[in-house]
């Protein structure tokens, strides 16, 4: 399981160094990809292959279906850490996630995302609500 929140920086070259508490649970391949709300998202592989299959059940004559596995397989690629740890963010993702420099890990039980840190303070200060998304988890039974 991921949790905790972890702060770091790109390097000139694109690369970040991945927390260690997270690099052994992903272990030697997983997944990176396009996440929502402007995040990436690192999965490790057995838990993007359940990920695929879902995509895969969605039906092809859906619209936005198509779209939906498109925005996520499209932008996703392979990665493994190099000895120091690090991974190499593509361009396309950097653009995508506006990460240019700060950035922050957030353990998310199954997967990872990856947040520009300045997105990531403007979510928890503007759309962050903790009582309002209380109040709407006990409607789901939460």
């Amino acid at each position: 399981m991921f949790i905790g929140e972890y702060k770091h920086s790109l390097d000139e070259k694109g690369r970040v160094i991945v927390p260690a508490k997270y690099r052994e649970k992903l272990g030697d391949n997983f997944i990176l990809t396009k996440g929502l709300d402007g995040c990436l998202f690192i999965y490790p592989l057995s838990e993007w292959m359940l990920f695929e299959q879902k995509l895969k059940q969605l039906p092809l004559t859906n619209t936005q279906a198509r779209k939906f596995v498109r925005f996520f397989l499209s932008g996703a690629i392979e990665c493994n850490s190099d000895k120091q740890g690090r991974i190499l963010i593509p361009n396309n993702l950097r653009v995508y996630s506006e990460i240019e420099k700060d950035i922050v890990f957030i353990g998310m039980s199954t997967r990872i995302e990856i947040w520009s840190i300045d997105k990531w303070d403007n979510y928890n200060e503007e759309e962050f609500n903790a009582e309002t998304i209380a109040e709407q988890m006990e409607e789901l039974g939460i």
